[in-house]
């Protein structure tokens, strides 16, 4: 991450100076004396320097690979500042997020604080007597005018056992008791969790960098042998997507597996490692855990260097709003599927159910309302943002994950029918943006969407293809033609579930006085034709009471698609009256091999699954 907020570029020439001559850097220390009731104790020295104003001391609002608030410092008591002689230093609090040092600027500030932090997650931190899973975040206090100072972390090691996983440079150890890291910049700093326990690490070479895994979990050696061997067999086939590794900043790349059963499911890209928790333990032949690393080592490439433009520099303190979600998430996507498949971790069926579900989402309401580009513009609204009040996502949504997704399968089949491929794409797009890095690790030529066009056009020497896709498809939401795109692969679409009926609604909640829908009805499904929405209450099925699920599936038996039933239905409270339903199957398809494909169309197919 390049910046804290925008007008930090304003203080970095200046702190260049003074780095440059010799001043200290910023000195963090985090330790756990409170781990069990999850809290960790900070504090942070700001050195001299010489600047007019108070100063002031913030916690972030937003964290990298997130896009809405989160509002860290709502976890932070107990603030405290000293100067060098251990006086306190009197603070004022300006707003929910900063403090200042009241009074002339001191010469040496120590700023103390404890944060609590339960959840463990790709966003957050947690501590306790087992772990401390730190997004930094969430967890360190920074000032803006040291953004271009190198920064220290020293962590306490809480007992003996105990060590760390980060991208960061160790620069110290006095163990068991404590390490310490630095980073070259508060950005780079921010970017960079910590896993910290009783960790199990495996390590192996990759044309010629080290990859490694930072593991906690409970279950045998054995088990993290095997997770090791697979996630190799991972980062193998997407190194052959692109044709290189990244040049990791310090020759290794670090997965931060936090398996404890307090974890939560989650996954987090960062420039040289990633943060991939889940509760589920560890067994032999489950591949949930692998889907996970797939897609966020294959964020090495693509949106840690090979970055959207909208999000530079990324501002700590906002939201972060970007057009180009739909490829840095979405085709990220797409190719963590492809990579499973590729590397021998899914089966042909497997995958294809994977891609089904890319084509079920791009035949959502919200796909016909809005663009890829739009899908991607509300993620400060529901990438883990909180609201309260209802929403009609239902029908005018959907993820920019598979939105994103659909069209990268949409445009890979195009391309293959054309003896291209997305793959070559995407390497293109690498060597005009991906691979130039700054000296302070930051993209030197972030994309935009005309350099993604042209990537395309540069691929299949056919900018009149490449405009179309692009205005049809990414700025519009023209849908695709799923079997038009599938018959050159010796597949085609089928009903998922033919005898399933379907009434177009996301839940329902059985009770003494019926079964009341409790999200809205989407707006291509009989409920919605018949005007029923959230909150409205089935009371009965043709005359049936529905009081329980086993009610209303007895109701649906032996019924069918265009059938009409009769529903008796309250509606927020008014007097119960009748209402007409004609019953639909359920809309989603699967994709099934052709048994008339032919050697040529399984050729393509094969080279599609297994790459070059």
């Amino acid at each position: 991450m390049r910046s804290v907020t925008l007008c930090l570029l304003t203080y970095l020439a200046s702190s260049s100076l003074l780095h440059a001559q010799g001043q200290r850097p910023v000195e963090y220390d985090i330790s756990f004396p409170n781990a069990a009731h999850h809290e960790a104790r900070v504090s942070v020295v700001f050195p001299a320097i010489s600047r007019p104003g108070p100063l002031r001391i913030e916690f972030a609002r937003a964290s990298p690979g997130r896009y809405a608030l989160h509002e860290f410092s709502k976890n932070v008591y107990a603030v405290a500042a000293e100067d060098a002689q251990g006086r306190p230093l009197p603070l004022r609090h300006p707003d929910p997020y900063s403090w200042e040092v009241v009074g002339p600027r001191p010469p040496h500030c120590r700023f103390r604080y404890t944060v609590f932090a339960d959840r463990a997650d790709g966003t957050y931190a947690a501590i306790d007597a087992e772990r401390a899973h730190l997004n930094l975040p969430a967890v360190l206090a920074y000032s803006r005018e040291y953004a271009d100072f190198a920064q220290q972390v020293r962590v306490a090691l809480l007992d003996t056992g105990w060590d760390v996983s980060t991208q960061l440079q160790k620069i110290g150890s006095n163990y068991p008791l404590h390490v310490t890291y630095q980073a070259p910049n508060l950005q780079y700093l921010m970017d960079s969790p910590m896993l910290v326990g009783r960790l199990r690490r495996r390590v192996w070479t990759q044309s010629g960098q080290t990859i490694e895994i930072g593991l906690l979990h409970r279950g045998s050696p054995i088990e993290g042998d095997s997770l090791a061997a697979r996630t190799q067999r991972i980062t193998r086939a997407a190194e052959a997507v692109w044709g290189t590794l990244p040049k990791f900043d310090y020759g290794s790349y670090t997965f931060l597996a936090d398996y404890l059963p307090t974890a939560v499911g989650d996954g987090m890209e960062h420039r040289n490692s990633t943060m991939v928790p889940q509760p589920k333990p560890l067994k032999g032949g489950d591949t949930d855990h692998l889907g996970t690393i797939s897609h966020e080592f294959f964020h090495s490439w693509n949106v840690e260097r090979l970055r959207p433009a909208d999000l530079e520099p990324f501002d700590f303190q906002r939201a972060n709003m970007s057009s180009l979600l739909w490829l840095a998430e979405g085709f990220t996507q797409y190719y963590g599927d492809l990579i499973m498949r590729r590397a021998g971790l899914l089966s042909d069926d497997a995958y294809f159910r994977e891609a089904a579900q890319l084509i079920n989402q791009s035949r959502l309401p919200g796909a016909g309302r809005f663009s890829p580009i739009e899908m991607s513009q509300q993620a400060p609204f529901v990438d883990a943002a909180r609201s309260i009040d209802p929403t009609n996502r239902l029908n005018t949504y959907v993820s920019y994950y598979t939105i994103g997704g659909a069209t990268a399968l949409a445009l890979d089949l195009q391309l293959r029918a054309r003896n291209h491929s997305l793959d070559e794409v995407m390497r293109r797009l690498w060597a005009t943006n991906g691979q130039f890095q700054t000296p302070d690790f930051a993209p030197q030529k972030p994309y935009s969407l005309p350099d993604v066009q042209r990537a395309i056009a540069d691929v299949t020497a056919d900018s009149a293809f490449a405009g179309q896709f692009v205005r049809r498809h990414i700025s519009g939401h023209q849908p695709h033609d799923w079997a038009a795109l599938l018959a050159p692969m010796g597949l085609t679409l089928a009903p998922a579930d033919p005898a399933k009926l379907w009434l177009g609604a996301p839940g329902l909640e059985f009770g003494p006085t019926g079964a009341t829908l409790t999200g809205g009805t989407r707006q291509d499904g009989p409920l919605h034709a018949a005007g029923l929405d959230r909150n409205d209450r089935i009371e009965s099925f043709n005359g049936r009471k529905i009081r329980s699920e086993k009610d209303w599936t007895k109701a649906l038996k032996n019924r069918k698609p265009s059938d009409v039933v009769t529903l008796q239905v309250s509606q927020r409270g008014l007097p119960t009256r009748p209402v007409s339903v004609t019953l639909a199957a359920d809309p989603a398809v699967k994709l099934a091999p052709l048994a008339t494909a032919t050697d040529a169309q399984k050729a393509l197919r094969r080279l599609w699954l297994v790459g070059r």
